[in-house]
């Protein structure tokens, strides 16, 4: 069947531009019969990963041999100014270990415009103050042109902080708060450009410039924390690219998710070695039968360089985790996470229509409610650290648990999961990004 007409409905702020961008058929192509609904729905999710919208449905007609096919999208509210109040710490578990968690907190604005000026493109600030102080302003546009392929992002970021975790001693960062000035400040700027083949296929090219100082009083405490003195300048080049193929990005239940990066880091002062990073993820996800569902990930970071300094010998604790481990930092160079888990949707009420709300873009809330159980196993190689002062890298590291998932209003996922790790301690964890 050859295609008469494209048509989009209920796109009254997206250009209709981005969204054609996305499908793998114009007007004047051809389909078959047999692969139609399938083409159709992979196209449905292509324009409903790019989290525009509530909702994507597509219907087809087709008379005398000509195929109409229809785009029904329900767009979501774009602007967010959100009040920032959040713990001045890694996690919830850290900021409880503190003596003066009440002072440990900050506040202000975080605003977020999306599809800005219908075009996919995206402005962010922040105005953070409080505990620790932010400042930031970001852009990214998706892509240009007729195809959308080629797009441009950049920004720039101040911060400073009261207090500093400056070391590590057994497996728990030692913190310095200075009551006058404050011990760290860091300030960047980035630019790049981005290849897009479609939302799921993307890679991206950085260059960014830093500037960082600790105070004299910090550095008298971690000689290395800074290799070479309390300031350090440098220019990253990173090249990162990503496969999406995750039927919905916010909580994937079928499909698979690949990424791979390399990054340069060239010092610009102080006698530090130039660090060359390597990494990548993939992730699976396949359904089982009926509600039940499988996943699982492996990640892993290779660092080459002849020496690198305490604030970039990171590894578990930060972004990457064994799930039970959230007290603890593990420092090394390298490190290889596998992560499993079997989930059960437990509930699916659908849409939650608010009554009286008559806005479609915010009056409906999705709530659906899974039960995982999981696995997950890491490594963290450091073999230049003494297990006198650390003693959890350079061993297998194993947790497993149990977890009730939420996934909800504009693509926010919410956990809460009990984990006893390999140590024998168990606990209560609660996150907000879907784990795998």
């Amino acid at each position: 069947m050859r295609i008469g007409s494209l048509l989009f409905a209920g796109n009254a702020v997206t250009n209709e531009r981005v969204l054609r961008a996305e499908l793998d058929f114009r007007e004047g192509d051809t389909l078959t019969t047999a692969t139609l609904a399938r083409r159709l729905e992979l196209n449905r999710r292509r324009l409903f990963n790019l989290q525009l919208f509530h909702q994507v449905l597509v219907q087809a007609v087709c008379r005398e041999g000509s195929l109409t096919v229809l785009f029904s999208v329900q767009e979501r509210w774009y602007t967010f100014p959100i009040p920032i109040f959040s713990l001045a710490d890694r996690n919830f578990r850290s900021w409880l270990d503190r003596s003066d968690r009440w002072k440990r907190l900050d506040y202000g604005v975080h605003i977020v415009r999306r599809n800005f000026r219908g075009r996919n493109e995206q402005i962010l600030a922040n105005i953070q103050l409080g505990f620790n102080r932010k400042y930031e302003l970001f852009y990214e546009a998706p892509g240009y042109g007729k195809r959308r392929r080629i797009g441009f992002g950049g920004g720039i970021s101040y911060y400073q902080s009261h207090a500093l975790d400056y070391a590590t001693y057994r497996d728990r960062l030692v913190n310095y708060r200075q009551e006058d000035g404050f011990p760290i400040e860091r300030r960047y700027a980035v630019a790049g450009i981005r290849w897009r083949r479609t939302v799921q296929h993307r890679t991206a090219l950085d260059v960014s410039y830093h500037r960082e100082k600790v105070s004299d009083s910090l550095y008298h405490r971690n000689a290395t924390y800074y290799l070479g003195g309390p300031q350090r300048q440098y220019v990253e080049v990173s090249l990162v690219s990503t496969l999406n193929q995750r039927n919905t990005f916010a909580y994937p239940l079928t499909g698979q998710f690949a990424e791979v990066g390399v990054a340069y880091r060239s010092f610009l002062t102080g006698s530090s070695p130039n660090i060359t990073t390597l990494w990548g993820h993939y992730a699976r996800y396949v359904a089982l039968g009926g509600p039940l569902y499988y996943s699982v990930g492996v990640q892993g970071r290779v660092r080459i360089a002849r020496q690198v300094a305490y604030a970039d010998n990171r590894a578990f604790g930060y972004d990457v985790l064994v799930r039970g481990y959230d007290a603890y930092v593990i420092e090394g160079r390298h490190y290889g996470l596998v992560q499993q888990g079997l989930t059960y949707r437990l509930f699916d009420a659908g849409r939650v229509k608010l009554n009286g709300i008559n806005n479609a873009k915010i009056n409906s809330i999705p709530l659906v409610l899974y039960l995982n159980t999981f696995v997950d196993v890491g490594y963290v190689r450091n073999p230049a650290l003494s297990s006198a002062t650390n003693r959890l890298p350079n061993r297998a590291l194993a947790s497993t648990g149990l977890g009730l998932h939420l996934a909800t209003y504009y693509d926010w996922v919410f956990t809460l999961e009990y984990t006893r790790i390999l140590e024998g301690q168990g606990g209560f964890f609660f996150r907000t990004q879907f784990p795998i």
